[in-house]
């Protein structure tokens, strides 16, 4: 990681001074493939806000001096939206078992330093603290290899959570609608959820 980089970590709280930056960095990331989103503003106020309400959510930020060029999330999965919830119910897991990773988000310069590492582990360090959950679990967009809109050389993340013991399960699956780049109006698209069991440290 570049000397000038810093990561800091906030909880509860104190996530609410952070939201006006999270929200802009959410907008700008994910404008890209495969999310192509064409960001609101409101929308992403009102979903943030869920980080605030929660006293064991975590914010994890990437700092290049005052700018924040990256940022992660996480929060139980019992305080989480019910879309979010809704897999894991038709499942019969127990939503107190599941700490939920929300967004792991970073500017393209400031990728290839370890930065996306750094934001699993200390989502995973503050499930494992808090001492209650069984699993850790994100839910990513499903895009076809053939999808017209792929940026030549794209490369997925699927190889990255594989190697941090993530497993993608195909039948937990969620529907999110948003604005696509181009597109006239919101469109409902499918995301399927990764889990990983949460080991203890003894």
């Amino acid at each position: 990681m570049s000397a000038g980089l810093q990561v800091i970590v906030c909880r509860g709280g104190d996530i609410a001074e952070w939201l006006s930056e999270v929200a802009q960095l959410r907008i700008d990331v994910f404008r890209d493939y495969p999310y192509l989103y064409d960001g609101d503003v409101d929308y992403e106020a009102n979903y943030l806000q869920t980080y605030t309400r929660a006293s064991d959510a975590l914010l994890v930020l990437a700092l290049d001096g005052e700018r924040v060029v990256g940022a992660s999330t996480g929060l139980p999965l019992a305080e989480a939206e019910t879309d979010f919830q809704a897999p894991f119910l038709e499942r019969g897991m127990d939503m107190d078992d599941v700490f939920y990773f929300g967004e792991s988000i970073l500017l393209p310069e400031y990728r290839g330093q370890g930065l996306g590492h750094r934001f699993f582990d200390e989502r995973e360090a503050h499930a494992r603290a808090l001492g209650t959950f069984k699993w850790t679990a994100f839910a990513a967009v499903d895009r076809s290899e053939d999808d017209p809109r792929r940026p030549a050389g794209y490369r997925a993340n699927d190889p990255f959570w594989t190697r941090r013991g993530y497993v993608r399960h195909p039948d937990m699956q969620m529907q999110l609608a948003w604005k696509q780049i181009g597109d006239e109006r919101e469109t409902e698209q499918a995301l399927t959820f990764w889990l990983r069991p949460l080991e203890k440290v003894h």
